[in-house]
């Protein structure tokens, strides 16, 4: 419940959502270093209406995410969200925010179908529509929406195809999941969509109960009715959100992301393209799309860096911060496709709830990026740079459109 913590500072170099540098729209918001520097763990005001703690450094950020006795109960990045009610029951079914023995269930359940040899059996099924998009995206009269065209559909096939969800769909739960990690809806929009995918899954994993295929949730269907601790229709139903809104909206925005990062960067891109894998690390570490951190509770007293958290605290894991420490990476400020040891990032969290697709994701940006700059080695921006929207009010960041051209 909540409790007396101590009082907030007068001012504070951030203010929650937060806002980045104008002109900067690749770096997390400055005020990160100076918190890092002064008050790594510092009290601030989230839009939820209640104070948290603000955690940046990676070590600490690292420690809170590992540490069991932080509760991942508050979900994602929710703590921007006005209508959130922290204390609220978790749904069952939701791996993302159940602790202890009921995550352990599910993610059990759910880890086997994303171990690296099962994505890398997916790898050439997701070459095959990386080309596909690209046969239609270049055959058009030399400009385009990359995001729609590219960015977008690769994810969502192959979390289709993981899944068992019919891809001729796809409007609707993309539509919903866009609304689902926006910031600025009002509170009845953003129930609406929840109803709206969680109606559409219901009737799926209904189906799949009844004749069960060959995909995950037929899977875990067979799997958890024979282990005697069967999945029941609620459980699948919000395993089955979790999984489908994360599952693509994060990795279609690094890749539209990382292709601009990219344009903007030729003298790099012979690098990153010669070493997929370490660049696809540099890139998650550097940009960090989950921009407003994880927020954890504290169901005990535990010390954090040099600052006693109470029972009862909650805390935001600055993700993005934690990826720009300079104490972790030297030269944090600096794309370097060089780097040593860079998938000791956090841009998938870390601990017991590191996201569970995180192959998946980086097996669709190495191929999705190589295949794009290999195809249209004169790529290029069709709009002014200042022209492009970016995803500030959103869980995830990105650009809203990124209209390229390339010659025909």
């Amino acid at each position: 419940m909540p409790h007396e913590t101590p009082a907030l500072p007068t001012t504070h170099p951030l203010a929650l959502p937060t806002e980045r540098t104008a002109g900067c729209p690749f770096d997390p918001p400055a005020g990160y270093a100076t918190l890092r520097e002064a008050a790594p763990v510092s009290r601030i005001r989230c839009p939820a209406g209640f104070d948290t703690w603000l955690v940046t450094r990676y070590d600490d950020v690292r420690a809170v995410l590992a540490d069991p006795a932080f509760s991942s109960r508050g979900a994602s990045s929710a703590h921007v969200k006005p209508d959130l009610d922290p204390y609220a029951d978790v749904d069952p079914g939701s791996i993302i925010q159940l602790d202890g023995a009921e995550h352990s269930r599910l993610r059990k359940m759910v880890v086997a179908e994303f171990t690296v040899r099962r994505v890398e059996r997916l790898r050439e099924y997701v070459r095959e529509q990386v080309d596909r998009h690209l046969d239609a995206m270049l055959a058009k009269p030399g400009r385009t929406d990359l995001v729609q065209d590219f960015a977008l559909p690769i994810p969502s096939l192959a979390i289709c195809e993981l899944l068992g969800v019919p891809y001729a769909d796809r409007q609707l739960f993309q539509h919903q999941s866009s609304l689902l990690v926006s910031t600025g809806l009002e509170a009845g929009a953003s129930a609406q969509a929840y109803h709206e995918l969680a109606g559409y899954l219901g009737k799926l994993f209904a189906g799949k109960q009844q004749d069960p295929r060959d995909d995950l949730f037929s899977k875990l269907i067979v799997r958890a009715e024979a282990s005697g601790e069967p999945l029941d229709l609620d459980e699948l139903i919000m395993l089955g959100l979790s999984l489908l809104v994360a599952g693509h909206e994060t990795t279609a925005n690094m890749i539209a992301l990382s292709t601009l990062l990219l344009l903007e960067r030729p003298e790099q891109r012979a690098q990153a393209l010669a070493d997929p894998p370490r660049a696809v690390e540099e890139l998650l570490r550097y940009l960090s799309v989950v921009q407003f951190g994880v927020l954890r509770y504290a169901t005990e007293e535990v010390k954090v860096g040099d600052q006693t958290v109470a029972e009862g605290d909650w805390l935001i894991a600055a993700l993005n911060s934690a990826n720009h420490d300079e104490d972790r990476y030297p030269r944090a400020d600096q794309l370097d496709f060089t780097r040593e040891s860079p998938r000791t990032h956090v841009a998938f969290g870390f601990g017991a709830h590191q996201c569970v697709g995180q192959q998946l994701a980086r097996v669709e940006m190495q191929e999705a990026l190589t295949a794009l700059f290999r195809r249209a080695p004169d790529l290029r921006l069709a709009v002014p740079k200042e022209s492009l929207a970016y995803k500030h009010n959103a869980l995830v960041y990105g650009v809203e459109e990124l209209p390229v051209a390339w010659s025909a």
